[in-house]
């Protein structure tokens, strides 16, 4: 019978988990702490291991670091019920198997244990610290990206990064590169878009003096600018054929060639970013087969901000208190979730600079931000949104504006009941149900697994 390890400070959590696990055919042994869970793998070798995120003392990310350096070590799905980009692609950098969000359900819990038992098991050292960056977002589809920048990150793979206008694609690229091990060398960006296809050329391959009239100092160029680090080409899809040659040359030997000069060796991890339908263009013959598939190594596609529904208020909360500390009503929350973004997070961390400097007062209303109302109608807006049915809609957004309040007033909840304009009886019976923890010294204290019946759930 498989074994996996359960490491979870939250005693509830463990005999959950363990319950479950058991009922699906594992056995389960247990660990309290990331020095216990340590000492047990030392004493008795495990299948695989459920390693909680926040713990006190030893947490674990450095848990799942010590973990990994270990001769053929099993494989470690990471929970945590306040999943952030920081921690999902440190953790997927890192080697975890998985980065899930608790609670967990049990068929969720069932297919992480069964692709961990059928991995293979391989030893790897655990990659140097990185920055933290700041790429949002708790919705699936944006949780997918940050598992891939992390499983990535290291690697000198060329990678292709698609989407919208404003979904965030340098972004994307700066956290590749901020969190690799080419991070202490250059990050080159080159606008494809904006300069002119007649000095393309020269701005990604330099020049020598003289080479041509205006050429009177030699320039090295972004290949060589980018030695040792990332090359970031942005918006590709609209470079110019007879430069698109050029570049597939330059990706396939490694080798650039100055204007006026001799061959170059280059070594650079190369990026590239569009908003551009680049299949189309290699079917309308504006955009080269050849370098499509040599850019298309790892692909990574943005989704646009009406299809990350749960993100729009973490965004803008976030883009609004780093601007002022100013917060938003819950009619203006309201107004967010009805328009659909068509600018995607540019255009909202624009809208809520704007009112971080035209609002005179603590609380941003709604009719503070009346110049988004008009970009589209509500019909339009909710059309656009992901598949979902009214109750999960309204229990999503209660949660959150719950959660939120029960965060600002340090988990009393007479203040967060006087914030949400709700007596407190209805409030305590909300924070039952949804199973909200106002305890501020608890770990993961956003959900508690108060009955086990959650993970068992079928």
């Amino acid at each position: 019978m498989p074994i996996v390890l359960i490491v979870d400070d939250d005693e509830a959590m463990r005999d959950a988990l363990s319950e479950a696990a058991r009922d699906l055919g594992y056995e389960a042994c247990l660990a309290r702490s990331g020095p216990d869970a340590l000492a047990s793998l030392a004493g008795s070798p495990v299948d695989a291991i459920l390693l909680d995120l926040r713990m006190p003392g030893m947490d674990g990310l450095e848990v799942l670091r010590r973990i990994r350096v270990l001769r053929s070590a099993p494989p470690v799905t990471v929970l945590t019920a306040h999943a952030t980009a920081e921690n999902t692609i440190e953790a997927m950098r890192l080697g975890a198997f998985d980065h899930l969000i608790k609670p967990i359900g049990r068929a969720a819990l069932k297919s992480a244990l069964d692709a961990m038992i059928g991995a293979p098991r391989e030893a790897r050292a655990a990659p140097a610290e990185s920055e933290e960056i700041g790429l949002i977002g708790a919705a699936e589809a944006i949780r997918s990206v940050q598992k891939t920048i992390g499983m990535i990150a290291d690697s000198d793979s060329t990678v292709l990064i698609t989407g919208e206008t404003g979904t965030g694609k340098e972004l994307v690229a700066r956290a590749i590169h901020e969190h690799g091990l080419r991070r202490s060398k250059p990050f080159v960006a080159v606008n494809c878009a904006a300069i002119p296809s007649d000095l393309m050329e020269s701005e990604l391959f330099g020049h020598v003096r003289g080479a041509f009239t205006g050429a009177a100092n030699d320039r090295r160029g972004a290949f060589r600018e980018a030695e040792g680090g990332t090359l970031l080409l942005d918006e590709i899809g609209d470079m110019d054929v007879a430069t698109q040659a050029k570049i597939l040359r330059a990706l396939q030997e490694r080798v650039v060639t100055p204007v006026g000069g001799a061959p170059t060796p280059v070594d650079v991890r190369v990026i590239a970013t569009t908003h551009r339908d680049l299949e189309r263009r290699v079917r309308e013959r504006s955009f080269r087969e050849d370098l499509y598939y040599r850019l298309h190594v790892v692909p990574i596609h943005l989704p646009a901000l009406r299809e990350r529904f749960a993100d729009i208020v973490p965004l803008a909360e976030h883009f609004l208190a780093r601007a002022s500390g100013k917060r938003l009503s819950a009619e203006a929350v309201a107004r967010l979730l009805t328009h659909c973004w068509p600018g995607n997070v540019r255009e909202l961390k624009n809208a809520m600079e704007r009112a971080a400097a035209l609002v005179r007062g603590e609380v941003v209303g709604a009719g503070d931000l009346d110049f988004i109302a008009s970009a589209r109608p509500l019909d339009a807006a909710i059309a656009e949104w992901p598949d979902e049915n009214l109750a999960s809609a309204i229990e999503r957004l209660e949660k959150m504006l719950i959660r939120r309040a029960l965060e600002r007033s340090g988990g009393n909840r007479a203040a967060a009941a006087r914030e949400l304009a709700i007596h407190r009886q209805l409030l305590y019976a909300k924070i039952k149900r949804y199973g909200l923890n106002t305890s501020p010294e608890r770990t993961d204290s956003v959900r508690k697994p108060d009955d086990k019946s959650r993970l068992a759930e079928k």
